[in-house]
């Protein structure tokens, strides 16, 4: 009898080998309230925060310290290794908007970055990155989440609109009526 083993890596490696889904804004405007959007792949800081600071550290110099509100994540490591140095986490509940990922730099300063939820449809999560990149930026981490949700409702009404009024002979009635003749 023989047995067959398949080597399935754990998720903090399959993490690093999928491309890191991050938007940034130019840096020419001044008073935004968001520098760029993160859509992770897990609620997990501990195997997320390596490949966004990776990506990070040559663009904006070394991330020391990481900041979230624990509102939306189940599990705060003090201490994330990242490249032979090490990036602090910390929380602040209150004064921290819960969709929102402060990351500071000795070096260069703060930025803010809007964390997309996992689970979101790919074509929300695309308008929430150009939302959160785009020249303006004056909308906070939630009332840009809350936008994106009402959009969602917004188009699932209009399918399902939609979706009634073809059944009541809509587009198809056009399509598969009897021709008349004269």
């Amino acid at each position: 009898m023989t047995a067959t083993i398949l080597y399935m890596p754990a998720v903090e490696e399959r993490t690093f080998s999928l491309p890191l889904r991050l938007a940034l804004a130019s840096t020419d405007t001044s008073g935004a309230l968001l520098d760029g959007a993160w859509w992770p792949r897990s609620r997990d800081l501990a195997a997320e925060l390596p490949a966004l600071t990776a990506v990070l550290d040559p663009l904006w110099g070394r991330i020391t310290h990481v900041t979230v509100n624990p509102t939306l994540w189940p599990v705060i490591p003090r201490k994330v290794p990242v490249d032979g140095h090490v990036v602090r986490v910390g929380w602040f509940k209150a004064e921290q908007d819960p969709h929102k990922l402060l990351l500071l730099s000795y070096t260069v300063g703060r930025w803010d970055l809007l964390v997309i939820p996992p689970q979101t449809d790919p074509a929300i999560a695309a308008w929430l990155m150009t939302a959160a990149t785009g020249p303006l930026r004056s909308h906070t981490a939630s009332d840009l989440l809350e936008r994106a949700e009402y959009q969602r409702i917004m188009t699932e009404a209009d399918q399902a609109r939609e979706a009634v009024w073809d059944s009541e002979g809509g587009h198809g009635a056009r399509e598969t009526a009897p021709a008349r003749s004269a």
